[in-house]
């Protein structure tokens, strides 16, 4: 859908002059290219194409504006014309010749001629008749996508008031018009892009290159003084490219990544679990991943058990499969031998979820553990746990382990990823199997026959299943017995917690087989690619839809080698079936009572789906051309080739599936009949019923020729063949046209990144404005979706999924589109890297969106067959070939020409064998509904006549059998290869002997080989001759073939090595155009080398191809080499082409060679370096006797060479070590190259800089420390320097920013500041002060309390602290930044990013504090105790300091073949030695002004000041502190570390103080050696793991380069400490003061100084610095110092004009631990630091006591005195009353064997029991970890005693004795006793809130508080899983040392000592039947006492009542009778 103007010309203009036309419609505006020099008429002949997203209204305007073109002026406008569309829209073609007119709308006498076709939506507008504009052979193309989305953006007409007038930037003539823009040298192999020259006289014709000048200047020009803030650059492509897009970039990677097994390491550390449900249990944690078990030990009777337990589990896997395996934690309740336990929660996730999290780990977080088995119960607990995955190369920093004080909020930190809620529900999973169809054979078929000729039914030979497995659970269909079309309708149901942490569904066909099931295809279901966790997102939902399943090939083999395809594994090779499913997802209302609550698997039936809910069948059509077949591998043999295209089954003709049974609709027909959509194979002979056409699927075989010693091809010449296919799929095109937007959009995002990238790394100027450009195009790309995506919402078969996914995208990309422009406005020179990083991220949010998860058309397959086996293969998505009318929604491929590698099918390709191309096709394909088919020609270079069979001879839209191209164009092809560099490694001494081999269409050349070199300069034109290209000239000019080159190395012996392979496209000159800049000569560019997915090297070269006029090749231009050397027949790369040179010189610094390895067996003596550079170079001297002496005698050699004036071309430089044996012989030992000189060329400094600029720190010497501060920081930092002024004024501090960046900022330091500051830098010294005296400090801990480890815990605490605040101040300045877009002024952005580099530099703590502007009072700070630190580092020190190299550089030599599969490859391996020197290129001759300079020795050259080289003697002194989280070396899964040093001759082992069974030992020791530099330099701390029998393993190790530190400025040898003390824990351990340091830095700097002064301050050159000025001794007497300020200056150095850097620090660094077996897998990491002190200077005192802390030995003593309100659990035998027989027990957590238990207090009927019972616990205690220490053995078979560190908590437990059965358990409380909640005075307060609601209360710390008395709660849990109060104890808890408790002993329990008093018990809980009378007057007295009275009243009563009624009748009778 389109509206195409063709603008022929413009005919009456006045004058002679350059003219340029502009067209708009809908605001979209193009301009053509500039005409010059043209008279009356200007014959423009362009195209352009409108793509339209809704129906062009007939009123609507098209504009056509005629300029007179000025470079220097703007463009004057001499006419305009305007045509309303209605017309057009109604006949769909016009013709136009009309005037223009001017300003005044008056006509002109210019005319225009114009053609404009429209093409409407719904077809209704005219047919495009075959009048096309293909008769005009000057136009380029016919409408296909050339301006495709990208010029929306560009020209979009509303920006060109902020942006270059995109006429300017259109100066180009045409042979300029296709050029790319704004490329770099390295060409990263961007093809179909070509780039401008760089030479500089060519700007002012070709500003496409926007160069800056140009810019700025044309900002200035249009007035609008535009800030240069906001221009943007646009890919220039949209203005300047006229090219036909015919053809698309083929991609260079050619190795599967996928399905290639890599090593990973599964991490887990179980620490405790807390709050599990039950009562009273012994828990065991079952640690599963995939199918591994591992269990933690059983603790026993503990709710919240402590483990601290490492596992690591090792696979050697591909990565899908590895993500896909689940890590399962359950807990689990009394396991033993005998029984397996009762389950009391899990937990799951799987190993991708782990992996996708930063730094792939989830570090110290609670897993919440639920029962499977009960979905209605709640959470089952929590376990805390550490996971890591590791991949191979993988670094995973673990947070620094210290001791973890902060109370752990479990509900913050849980196991989850983020955006999981943290209450999960329970949810089904339905996933509906409908049917499948298109299976393949999976059976034999002898037996088939043998049944056909018995009973004569010819059966299906499948019977397949599907079987879903999803988050460890596995559930399947029933199986179809023989049937290729399956009918299921069954749904298998998943129960498991939602949002699952589970990413994959698998889905996957078997085949039902007595003897093994197999898969015949696998699908995965991603559910974050089904779902939207967005508050407007949906749940889980799929289909339903078809998905298309691949593997291996159809044909049916016993044993079939590419099983592992249908697995899933890798790619597959070929369509193997589709499947109808789909997935719903309920979410469980638990509270239900009828829910079914078992998560087993369940499989039922399913409703049956309409046919037509997937779509409506729709035929397609499938076009393919063959236009070229080359490179194909010659170890196929010559047998006739053929290829095969496949789309699902239809065309594949191998297959022996049977016929189906199709009754195909007929047009009118209202297709209510059945169909099958798949099977539709028919062979090429067979008429369709009306005699339609009918499918040819494959080219005729053919013989190949050789086109040299690897490749054959196939001879096509002129004759293309053809293929084509109809098939029927359900119409589902809307899906694959959204992804096709998307994918379009990010490849255009992708593109403009590669060019910013580009730019940065060749140091363009502005690539802050090529990243605006990038934006705007992908916010005007993604407001376009928004309009195109829209459409057919109402679409029947439209499933829920489409809907939502739509409706998310659309939402998605508006943000985007918004997000983009915000960002556009922020990017400015310095916010640009972080900026790019969140464009990258919109780039993977694009890609995630574009993958469409519902199938519809199956991918294209082209197999090429060899004698009918298949060979090799591409997989083709369908999507990619898909026509739609909308631009934007074609496939980027579709009606394009597209290179194509075929590779071979599955594991064949891994590997070497992979990286040969098995053949190399230009293949033309184009797939769209069969009615759309008019154009399916379209895309194909023009200029051929169609053959067809000779049924469709007449008709026109019959596709053709084959291509006859009458049209042929004849060209030279002439590559200038100049040179490669970093080559592939193929021989054995570690170099190559690389050649060149160059593919243009069937012909191939091939360079000189040149021996022994990673870096060969060839210096050769290849020229190719007669190169025939069939189709229209002016196509090959814009879009010629792309060119192969393969890099070989050569042997003596059998076939040359591949090492790597890279594409190009030449520069074209067709035969009518000049041989003149701007594209002529075209410069040398890099491409990039590939060798599988590998970069291999960089290829330096040039390709032109010149078209061979009617005149022969006398008109081609001439080739002038170079006239000074003469190679033979070799002809040299032209001039113009060939880099122009300079003279430089190279210096050399000779410092020594290190660890050389034998050479073939024998050892290195007398080495030597050649160093080779552009075919120049110098040898050093030769070392006599490397055992003795490995320096060299002489250090500084130089030589003179010519190099390229461009740095980016220089050559590289070869360092080479040959060993010179007897009788003249030379070994080569190894080889370096150093691939790019930029970093050692020295500049000459600015004349107008100041003195102490950065360059001329390089006369000082120690050359390479090119950049400020030796880069110790970042760059644009600022340095507060305080200028020498009165101190009583207020201080003006200078703010000097570095050289590079551009404002000067004041900063006020106030007074009070300048105090603040002071006592800072006291530290411990001043004391108090601390936050400006309001807050009171805590005592000043006692002197000797404090040890070395008392620092090293604050510096940690430091650490964190600082960490915690990065990390705030980077979120916090993401906010500032949010709110200062648009008003920041530059300054205030300044003065920001001033803070966060500081933040980020790893300034030590005190100077980061004397840095920030007010200095807040760190609120930490106020309760901890002043203790001086020392700094941390979480990584190695090397990585710190720039590995030490700020003079002496380390080159590893290398030597050796690289491995060829990835796995084994390291570089490690290949290191034969190391060359220790430096160098330093400049171009001569030298400004004088540096020789003239003070003490300039020309001997050194630029190396001025360097130390000797001779042998030096120093003492080493190494301390290891200790080391976390090492590998487990045992069974146990522990290990037994000891510490190895080895340095030179010197090895210990100190093996008798191995730590037994512990990942996380604590060493705490020192050693030292005597070593003599440069012998023996290498330092090697290793770990190893102690063996009773056996040797010990290594468990990891790691080296230092003691050399490199002991040389460097950064003065490495021994840290400066925070404070100078002579005394204490703190003492100073240099031997040398710091005033003396000082003096010494200053006098080798030549710094001026140090000067002290009165008052306390010293000067250093410019700089002045203050500080305390006395210094406590021993006895507390104060002595005035100098130290205090030498030592403030030397934490300062850096800020030191000239001469300054960083020192390093008196620090711990923590260094990885690797073992060479596990390349690459950290196996733990080492805390340590090294101190090295020269012998020739005084002696250092004794090393600093590191070991470990003692633990101190306490008591605690706890009475219980009485209980209270237990909870009463018997119930009495004879009365039924409830009692309790009470009793407490008691124990400190973790040491249950230690458990103490009171008496029992029998017949508790009120729950009161009392006691007055004691226990005592003794135990020793670590305060600074607060950590009890235990030591035990393990187990009875166990060898020593190991030690365990578990937190202090006291555990009281309440339980009810009973007799004969086990005693219940009614409550408990845990006391942790560093922070417990104080006992209630009385019984009634105390409460469940002591408790529950821990975080109001005070909290005490029986370590302060030392006794404490009170009642305390008892709970657990009821039925309901709430907490409830089931006791309360009245309790004392006392704590002694040990030696406090020796001097008033206790007794246990009421025993003496200090025995308690017996407790007054009522007689009740004595024992009925010991004291039976007892207990009856009890019973009687208190229970019944009411209840007898009342009985004896009313027995009374009742007696009197008998008596009366006895005694009446009596009385009565004697009263009457006789009274």
């Amino acid at each position: 859908m389109a509206l195409v103007l063709q603008l022929r010309s413009v005919s009456g203009l006045r004058g002679k002059g350059d003219r340029i036309a502009k067209a708009a419609f809908r605001g979209l505006s193009f301009y053509t290219r500039v005409l010059e020099n043209c008279e009356d008429e200007a014959k423009f002949d362009e195209t352009f194409r409108w793509p339209v997203a809704t129906n062009i209204d007939g009123n609507e305007i098209l504009e056509i504006q005629v300029f007179n073109y000025s470079k220097v002026f703007t463009n004057r406008l001499i006419g305009t014309f305007r045509m309303v569309l209605q017309k057009v829209v109604v006949e769909g073609q016009l013709e136009v010749t009309d005037t223009l007119i001017d300003d005044n709308n008056s006509a002109i006498q210019t005319s225009i001629s114009i053609e404009i076709r429209y093409q409407a939506l719904d077809g209704t507008v005219g047919t495009w008749n075959d009048k096309e504009f293909l008769e005009t052979p000057s136009v380029h193309s016919e409408g296909d996508g050339r301006y495709s989305l990208e010029t929306d953006s560009l020209l979009s007409g509303h920006r060109h008031s902020s942006d270059v007038p995109p006429g300017k930037s259109n100066q180009q003539s045409t042979e300029r018009s296709f050029r790319r823009a704004g490329k770099g040298v390295f060409s990263a192999m961007k093809l179909g892009k070509t780039r401008p020259s760089k030479d500089e006289h060519r700007k002012q014709d070709d500003p496409a290159v926007l160069e800056t000048e140009d810019l700025d200047r044309k900002a200035m020009r249009y007035g609008a003084g535009l800030e240069p803030d906001t221009i943007s650059l646009a890919s220039v492509t949209a203005v300047t490219t006229n090219v036909s897009n015919k053809r698309s970039k083929p991609d260079i990677r050619m190795e599967p990544s996928a399905g290639r097994p890599m090593d990973y390491q599964v991490s887990i550390t179980i620490i405790e679990a807390r709050q599990l449900v039950g009562l009273n249990m012994d828990p065991v944690v079952c640690v599963e991943v995939g199918e591994e078990k591992k269990y933690t030990s059983m603790k026993e009777s503990t709710n919240c058990p402590y483990y601290n337990e490492y596992f690591v589990f090792d696979f050697h896997v591909p990565p899908d499969v590895m993500f896909d395996k689940i890590i399962k934690l359950s807990v689990i309740h009394s396991k033993n031998l005998l029984r397996s336990g009762t389950l009391v929660g899990s937990f799951k996730m799987d190993v991708g979820t782990v992996y996708t999290q930063p730094e792939h780990q989830f570090y110290h977080k609670w897993a919440i553990l639920s029962d499977p088995e009960d979905l209605t119960a709640g959470l089952k607990g929590y376990l805390k746990c550490d996971i890591a995955v590791v991949g191979k190369g993988d670094n995973i920093k673990t947070p620094h382990k210290a001791n973890e004080t902060e109370e752990d909020d479990i509900e913050g930190n849980l196991l989850l990823p983020d955006g999981v809620p943290p209450e999960r529900q329970w949810a089904r999973f339905y996933v509906k199997i409908y049917r499948a169809e298109g299976l393949p054979r999976m059976n034999t078929s002898i037996m088939a026959n043998v049944k056909k000729a018995l009973i004569g039914e010819n059966k299906d030979l499948v019977d397949p299943y599907v079987q879903v497995a999803f988050a460890g659970q596995k559930g399947k269909t029933s199986i179809q017995k023989s049937s290729y079309e399956p009918l299921w309708n069954e749904q298998i149901i998943f129960t498991e917690m939602f949002p699952p942490l589970c990413k994959r569904i698998k889905i996957q066909i078997r085949d039902s087989d007595k003897v093994n099931d197999v898969a015949i295809g696998t699908h995965f279901i991603d559910l974050r690619k089904v779902s939207n966790e967005g508050d407007k997102g949906f749940l889980p939902t799929f289909g339903p839809a078809w998905v298309n399943m691949y593997g291996s090939t159809r044909n049916y083999t016993l044993m079939d080698e590419h099983q592992e395809l249908n697995e899933g594994l890798g790619e597959g090779v070929s369509f193997r079936a589709r499947l109808l499913l789909g997935l719903a997802v309920e979410i469980l209302d638990t509270t239900n009572p009828e829910i079914n609550s078992s998560t087993e698997v369940q499989v039922e039936q399913a409703t049956a789906v309409a046919d037509n809910c997937s779509g409506k069948m729709e035929e397609f059509f499938l076009f393919g051309a063959f236009l070229e077949a080359t490179m194909i591998d010659r170890k196929i043999g010559d047998k006739p080739i053929n290829f095969e295209v496949t789309i699902g089954n239809y065309g594949n003709q191998v297959d022996g599936s049977s016929k189906p049974l199709l009754r195909r609709k007929k047009e009118g027909g209202d297709g209510d009949e059945e169909e099958s959509e798949l099977l539709q194979n028919s062979s090429d002979d067979e008429v369709g019923e009306d005699g339609e056409l009918v499918s040819v699927s494959s080219s005729q075989p053919m013989k190949p020729l050789v086109t040299d010693r690897n490749y054959f091809h196939l001879p096509y010449l002129e004759k293309k063949p053809c293929i084509y296919i109809r098939s029927w799929w359900q119409d589902q095109r809307r899906r694959l046209y959204n992804a096709n937007i998307m994918d379009k959009i990010a490849d255009k995002l992708e593109e403009g990144l590669n060019d910013v990238q580009e730019m940065i790394k060749t140091e363009k100027p502005h690539p802050e404005r090529r990243l605006r450009g990038v934006l705007e195009e992908l916010s005007s790309g993604c407001l376009r979706f928004l309009s195109l995506a829209d459409k057919d919402q109402h679409h029947s078969s439209r499933t829920r999924l489409d809907r939502e996914r739509l409706k998310s995208c659309m939402r998605e990309l508006e943000n985007m589109a918004q997000q983009a422009t915000a960002l556009r406005s922020q990017i400015k020179r310095n916010t640009m890297k972080d900026k790019l990083k969140l464009v990258q991220n919109f780039l993977q949010k694009l890609r995630f969106l574009a993958d469409e998860p519902q199938h519809t058309i199956p991918d294209v397959f082209i197999w090429m067959m060899s004698n009918n086996k298949r060979i090799a293969y591409a997989r083709i998505p369908s999507k990619d070939i898909l026509y739609s009318i909308v631009d934007e929604e074609m496939g980027k491929d579709c009606a394009k020409v597209k290179t194509v590698f075929l590779k071979l099918p599955g594991k064949r390709g891994f590997g070497p064998a992979g990286w040969t191309v098995q053949a190399k096709m230009e293949i033309y394909l184009w797939l769209g509904l069969n009615k759309q088919r008019k154009d399916f020609l379209s895309g194909l270079p023009c200029g051929f006549e169609e053959k067809k069979t000779p049924r469709g001879q007449n008709l026109p839209s019959f596709p053709p059998i084959s291509l006859l191209y009458t049209k042929k164009q004849v060209f030279q092809l002439r590559a200038h290869m100049y040179q490669a560099r970093s080559l592939f490694a193929a021989d054995s001494s570690g170099l190559s002997d690389p050649f060149a081999r160059v593919f243009f269409i069937s012909q191939s050349q091939c360079t000189e080989v040149l021996n022994e070199t990673l870096c060969p300069t060839w210096d050769q034109l290849l020229v190719f001759d007669n190169v025939e290209l069939y189709g229209e000239a002016h196509e090959m000019r814009d879009d010629p073939p792309i060119i192969v080159i393969e890099i070989y190395d050569q042997d003596t012996v059998g076939k040359a090595d591949f090492m790597g392979r890279t594409f190009a496209k030449p520069v074209v000159k067709m035969s009518d155009e000049e041989y003149c800049p701007p594209r002529f000569p075209p410069q040398l560019e890099y491409y990039q080398i590939y060798r599988g997915n590998a970069t291999a090297g960089d290829l330096l070269a040039a390709f032109e191809l010149l078209q061979i006029g009617p005149g022969g090749k006398s008109d081609l231009p001439p080739i002038d080499g170079p006239t000074d050397m003469d190679r033979g027949p070799i002809l040299p790369v032209p001039l113009g082409i060939r880099p122009v040179l300079s003279r430089y010189r190279v210096e050399i610094l000779f410092w020594g060679l290190r660890d050389l390895k034998r050479v073939n067996l024998a050892q290195v003596d007398r080495p030597r370096v050649d160093i080779e550079c552009a075919g120049k170079g110098v040898q050093s001297a030769l070392i006599q006797n490397y055992k003795k002496n490995p320096n060299f005698s002489t250090l500084v050699k130089w030589f003179e060479v010519d190099l390229p004036e461009n740095e980016l071309l220089h050559p590289p430089l070869n360092i080479r070590v040959v060993d010179c044996r007897a009788f003249g012989r030379y070994t080569l030992v190894g080889s370096h190259t150093v691939s790019s000189l930029r970093k050692f060329i020295y500049r000459p400094p600015d004349k107008k800089a100041q003195q102490w600029n950065m360059a001329a720190k390089h006369l000082n010497g120690y050359l390479a420390m090119t950049s400020r501060a030796h880069r110790s920081r970042p760059t644009g930092e600022i340095v507060v320097n305080m200028e020498p002024e009165v101190p009583i004024k207020k201080m003006d501090t200078m703010v000097k920013l570095e050289a590079n960046s551009d404002a000067v900022v004041k900063v006020d330091v106030t007074e009070e500041e300048k105090e603040k500051k002071k006592k800072k830098k006291k530290g411990g010294g001043g004391g108090g002060g601390g936050g400006g005296g309001e807050e009171v400090e805590e005592e000043e801990p006692d002197e000797s309390m404090l040890d070395w480890w008392s620092k090293y815990f604050a510096s940690i605490e430091t650490m964190k602290e600082q960490l915690r605040q990065q990390e705030a101040a980077a979120a916090e300045a993401e906010e500032k930044e949010e709110m200062e877009v648009g008003e920041g002024s530059k300054a205030q952005v300044k003065n920001k990013d001033k803070d966060k580099d500081k933040d980020k530099s790893k300034a030590p703590k005190d100077d980061k504090k004397k840095k920030q502007q007010p200095v807040p009072e760190l609120p930490e700070k106020k309760n901890k105790q002043k203790i001086d630190e020392l700094k941390v580092f979480n990584k190695e020190l090397e990585s710190e300091f720039d590995n030490f190299e700020d003079w002496l550089h380390t080159f590893n030599l290398l030597r050796g073949k690289i491995g060829d599969n990835d796995d084994n490859a390291t570089e490690e391996e290949r290191i034969v030695g190391r060359f220790k020197g430096s160098m330093c290129v400049y171009k001569v001759p030298l400004p004088d002004d540096i020789s003239k300079e003070a003490g300039y020795d020309p001997t050194f050259g630029m190396f001025q000041g360097i130390p000797s080289n001779d042998p030096i003697n120093v003492l080493v002194r190494v301390y290891i502190v200790r080391a976390t989280d090492l590998h487990p070396a045992d069974i146990n899964g522990k290990a037994d570390p000891y510490i190895a040093i080895k340095l030179g001759k010197t090895d210990i082992k100190d093996k008798e103080n191995y730590i037994s069974k512990q990942l996380n030992p604590v060493f705490g020791k020192s050693f030292d050696i005597e070593a003599t530099f440069p012998m023996e330099s290498m330092l090697t701390v290793a770990v190893y793991d102690w063996d009773l029998v056996g040797t010990d393993d290594l468990i990891g190790e790691t080296k230092i380069d003691l050399e490199n530190r002991f040389y460097s400025k950064h003065r490495a040898t021994c840290g400066v400490s925070q404070t100078y003390s002579i005394h204490g824990y703190n003492t100073w351990r240099d031997p040398m003061k710091p005033s003396q340091i000082l003096s010494k830095l200053c006098k080798e700097g030549k710094v001026d100084g140090p000067h002290f002064g009165p008052g306390g301050r010293v000067k250093v050159a410019n700089r002045v610095f203050t500080g305390p000025t006395e210094i406590e001794d021993e006895n507390g007497q104060k002595k005035p110092t100098d130290e205090h300020l030498a030592l403030a200056v030397l934490r300062h150095w850096e800020d030191i004009p000239r001469a300054g850097c960083r020192l390093v620090p008196e620090h711990v660094e923590t260094r990885p631990l690797l073992n060479p077996d596990k390349p690459g897998i950290e196996q733990g990491r080492l805390e340590m630091w090294v101190d090295m002190f020269p012998m020739d200077m005084p002696a250092p005192g004794p090393a600093i006591d590191i070991s470990p802390r003692k633990p101190k030995k306490y008591e605690l003593r706890v009475i219980v005195w009485n209980t209270d309100e237990v909870i009463l659990e018997d119930d009495d035998y004879f009365t039924g009353e409830k009692s309790s027989d009470i009793f407490v027990r008691g124990w400190l957590k973790g040491q249950q064997e230690d458990k103490q238990d009171t008496d029992v207090h029998y017949h508790s009927l009120t729950g009161e029991g009392n006691f007055n019972w004691r226990y005592i616990f003794p135990f020793d205690y670590l305060m600074a970890e607060e950590k009890i220490v235990i030591s035990k053995k393990e187990s009875m078979f166990s060898w020593d005693e190991t030690e365990y560190k578990i937190p202090a908590r006291l555990t009281l437990q309440v339980w009810d004795a009973d007799h004969f059965s086990a005693d219940d358990f009614l409550g408990a409380i845990e006391l942790d006793l560093n922070r417990f909640p104080r006992g209630a005075k009385t019984s009634k307060q105390c409460s469940l809130e002591m408790v529950t609601n821990e975080a109001e209360l005070p909290m005490i710390s029986i370590f302060k508080q030392k006794r404490v008395k009170g009642w305390w709660p008892f709970v657990a849990r009821d039925e309901n899983d709430e907490l409830e109060i089931t006791g309360k104890v009245e309790a004392e808890l006392h704590l002694l040392t040990a030696e406090e408790a020796e001097k008033s002993p206790a007794g246990l329990a009421r025993n003496e000592p200090d025995p308690l008093e017996k407790p007054n018990r009522p007689d009740t809980s004595f024992i009925w039947f010991l004291n039976p009378l007892k207990s009856i007057k009890y019973l009687i007295c208190t229970r019944y006492k009411w209840l007898i009275i009342k009985i004896v009243l009313a027995l009374l009563l009742l007696i009197m009542v008998a008596l009366f009624l006895y005694s009446m009748p009596g009385y009565m009778v004697k009263k009457l009778l006789g009274a």
